[in-house]
């Protein structure tokens, strides 16, 4: 089409207008300045005096300390891939080095740039190769004994003024920093899988941590290319804080008739690049359970689906084992549809006592979003009280959520965890309960509202506790 130069003006103009007021576009601006929001530290100032780091070491060559190898590789950082037996070294190592090949085939690196970033990497099956870096980072089995033992040896061969890192999703980093001599150094480095690919870095500040080594691990951050967020210690931390509520009602509607591929469709149409059953398999089930079977311990009246443990008693870990919540064909990731799950499903709801029911597309969104979004709120409550030391300041969340829960989410996403206010995050999950439903298809809701109070001990659900008073018609329990 072809207009005069002044009519064209005006028509750019006011698509312009158009535009500038569309959710994207809003979500655009929130993003760029929360993700620069997220990196002030209120009580470290930017000339704080940071430590060199010119070699790392990772103590752990699985899915996540492969990808975080590369991620330091790939900033010009020399690293010691340290594990326990050299079946498991060779093992993380092939992996590393196929993941190269697909970004070479890919024409997006060329060998010669592929054999530079891989001769960076020195395997090791001696954690006394440890000993001269500037970094170490854990990246092994989400269990405090076996954290607690590596930190302690670290402790005593790693020279001194080096950083002993973590990257726990869960655990509490102050428990494990206080087995050594020097809780000063010990800090938190969570990066969410693939750690070479996703940009979030969660970096958790201990109660001992201090200010050069939070300063030094934040400019790392940047320098590997990712957008590192300041966290407090809690379960979860931000990003799986979130996420275990998001995962919770999706296992929950996998028990009122849904199905994983149901799911996933769902939440990938409305915004989210991966869905919650697609994501867990390309992350690990069995990370997952480990965390679950330590929270059963720790929090033994929360309610909770266990067909992700049925899941992981077969075997089924996800993509490194060939079958999850779907099946995968040798040398693809595409997710397929595994009948053999639906059975395990069908199966275990005939145990729970729960008959399937048909389940739309729009109260799978809003369970898993709103479940998403509530948390995230709880989080700014925290840390509108406790700030920093507890959480993260009202950027983070809204930065997690885009950039560690199911991969990047589009703008669409952004936009609506950050325009949502609480009031009406908590109307809408009011609302959403369904009438006369089993407990595990309610929306789970704990926000303190002034309401009319419903819920009494006769009518909660077993296992929870009274955590709020809930409006008119409203059975609440805590999730």
């Amino acid at each position: 089409m072809t207009k005069p130069f002044d009519e064209g003006l005006s028509i750019e103009h006011e698509r312009f207008e158009f535009l500038v007021n569309t959710p994207e576009s809003k979500a655009l601006r929130h993003v760029f300045f929360a993700e620069r929001e997220a990196a002030k530290i209120p009580d470290v100032s930017e000339d704080t005096a940071v430590r060199e780091i010119k070699r790392a070491a990772i103590v752990g060559a699985g899915t996540m300390g492969g990808g975080i190898a590369m991620a330091l590789v790939n900033a010009g950082i020399p690293v010691t891939l340290i594990d326990t037996s050299r079946e498991a070294l060779e093992r993380g190592f092939k992996a590393i080095e196929k993941n190269y090949a697909a970004t070479v085939s890919k024409g997006r690196l060329t060998q010669r740039q592929m054999d530079t970033r891989i001769n960076l990497i020195k395997p090791s099956i001696a954690l006394d190769d440890a000993a001269e870096v500037d970094i170490v980072i854990e990246a092994v089995f989400e269990r405090m004994d076996i954290e607690q033992d590596i930190f302690r040896t670290l402790d005593a061969i790693a020279r001194r003024g080096a950083i002993l890192a973590t990257n726990t999703s869960t655990l509490d980093i102050d428990t494990i920093a206080a087995v050594t001599k020097r809780p000063q150094d010990v800090i938190g480095t969570h990066f969410f899988s693939p750690a070479n690919v996703m940009r979030l870095l969660e970096v958790v500040r201990c109660a001992k941590t201090s200010q050069d080594v939070l300063a030094t691990v934040m400019k790392l951050g940047k320098t590997i290319g990712k957008v590192p967020i300041v966290s407090g210690v809690c379960d979860g931390f931000i990003g799986n804080r979130m996420l275990e509520k998001y995962l919770q009602q999706a296992m929950f509607l996998l028990d009122d008739g849904a199905t994983p591929v149901q799911v996933d469709n769902a939440l990938e149409g409305w915004a989210l690049k991966m869905g919650p059953f697609a994501m867990v398999d390309m992350a690990g089930n069995d990370i997952f359970w480990e965390i679950r079977k330590r929270q059963y311990r720790e929090r033994p009246d929360r309610v909770y689906s266990r067909l992700g443990d049925r899941i992981c008693e077969q075997g089924w870990f996800g993509q490194k084992t060939g079958r999850g919540w779907y099946r995968y064909e040798a040398g693809n990731r595409k997710p397929i549809p595994d009948p053999e799950v639906e059975a395990l499903i069908a199966e275990y709801r005939k145990e729970i006592g729960v008959s399937a029911r048909a389940i739309s597309d729009q109260e799978i969104v809003e369970r898993g979003v709103y479940a998403l979004v509530n948390e995230a709120a709880f989080i700014l409550e925290e840390a509108s009280r406790c700030a920093p030391r507890i959480s993260m300041w009202c950027t983070s969340p809204a930065t997690a959520s885009r950039l560690g829960v199911g991969g990047r989410c589009s703008t669409r996403a952004v936009w609506a965890c950050s325009r949502w206010s609480r009031r009406s995050i908590v109307s809408k999950m009011a609302t959403r309960v369904i009438s006369g439903s089993s407990r595990r298809s309610s929306i789970g809701w704990r926000a303190r509202v002034r309401r009319s109070p419903t819920t009494t001990r006769r009518n909660r659900p077993r296992g929870t506790r009274r955590r709020m008073q809930a409006p008119p018609g409203v059975i609440g329990r805590e999730f």
